[in-house]
């Protein structure tokens, strides 16, 4: 078997289009991933097609500020992760459904994950 992966980078006007067109081809969605970077986050929304387990993995980098829309309404297995992107790294997300509010863990500090300065 030949495993196959690719990162794609995408711009913001790009997400929401790509996330569409990625369900619309029949790939599931297997991981999402966020890191801290010095001016915002890297999030990595990784997919998986076909049986001989081709992956493709859409980067997007998100300004500390800047909101990004869910994408339960397409994929419903995102919540977790998307909660947990929210509430680990301070990642704004809007629309997460169903939305944890920061509850999803117990923890003590705020978005521990998020880079300090």
């Amino acid at each position: 078997m030949d495993y196959k992966s690719e990162i794609k980078k995408i711009t913001r006007a790009q997400f929401f289009h790509a996330i569409v067109q990625m369900k619309a081809d029949n790939w599931r969605l297997v991981q999402i991933c966020a890191v801290s970077l010095d001016h915002g986050y890297e999030m990595s929304y990784s997919f998986c097609g076909g049986r001989d387990y081709r992956m493709v993995t859409l980067r997007l980098e998100v300004g500390e500020d800047e909101k990004i829309a869910s994408i339960t309404q397409i994929y419903p297995c995102a919540s977790l992760q998307e909660n947990e992107a929210a509430e680990l790294f301070g990642v704004k997300i809007r629309n997460i459904d169903p939305d944890y509010h920061d509850k999803l863990y117990r923890i003590d500090a705020v978005a521990p994950f998020k880079k300090k300065e």
